[in-house]
């Protein structure tokens, strides 16, 4: 199915992400592959906080899909059906645990991740303040442990946390402020029994070649190693 939409409001955004599986937020190596070059430059961003940023919260809750750094480490949009393939690949048969028992993932991601799925949906704030790393307030910094960012991020990537929801702090009139901070969120709590169930189910290079094959019929023109490049 050639991807094809247009993007004017919440609802198509919603439709996108169910027909075509994967939205990335911005454009990237395959010319037309995100929801920037498929939406309404007054919908993209605006003056009003009603624009394509501030839908963030209310398309992942309308759509119950993935949201995160999963494309090339950057945001994108994910479906539940797609999203059973993209982690059953990345995380190549391992849980968490299995992964660093093994020696495959690092103690700082370990440490987060284990804060995350202990406290989830959480917060990107409370992980800050709860795992003492640096983070800015509203009104002060404070200083801490660093890399939450390069944690978070792998973390999102492997498939082993997502972003569910943002949550916009009021200012002292009520009224919503800022760029919206991230709820981070675990599959297997998000998804539920629908992923935990399914997840592995396949083998990893099957789901590659299920996702090769969505992204082949999206952009027939695209040679293999691009397609792949997405994948990883």
């Amino acid at each position: 199915m050639k991807y094809d939409f247009y993007v004017r409001s919440r609802e198509d955004l919603v439709e996108a992400i169910r027909v075509y599986g994967i939205v990335p937020y911005f454009s990237n190596i395959v010319p037309g592959f995100s929801l920037e070059e498929h939406c309404d430059p007054r919908v993209l961003w605006s003056d009003t906080g009603d624009d394509a940023w501030a839908w963030k919260g209310p398309v992942i809750r309308a759509a119950h899909c993935a949201y995160g750094k999963l494309i090339l480490r950057k945001a994108a949009y994910v479906s539940e059906e797609v999203y059973l393939d993209l982690a059953n690949l990345r995380r190549d048969g391992y849980d968490f645990d299995a992964r660093y028992e093994d020696g495959l993932a690092r103690h700082d991601d370990k440490a987060l991740y284990d804060l995350i799925d202990a406290n989830a949906p959480v917060l990107s704030t409370e992980l800050r303040r709860s795992g003492g790393y640096a983070y800015r307030g509203r009104y002060r910094t404070v200083e801490g442990r660093k890399g939450f960012e390069p944690s978070v991020t792998r973390l999102q990537a492997q498939c082993y946390v997502l972003v569910s929801d943002f949550v916009y702090p009021p200012d002292k009139y009520g009224r919503p402020t800022g760029w919206g901070v991230a709820m981070y969120n675990t599959p297997e709590k998000w998804f539920g029994e629908r992923f935990t169930e399914r997840v592995y189910t396949k083998t990893p290079e099957e789901s590659r070649e299920r996702l090769t094959e969505l992204l082949r019929g999206c952009f027939p023109s695209e040679d293999e190693k691009t397609l792949q490049r997405l994948l990883r």
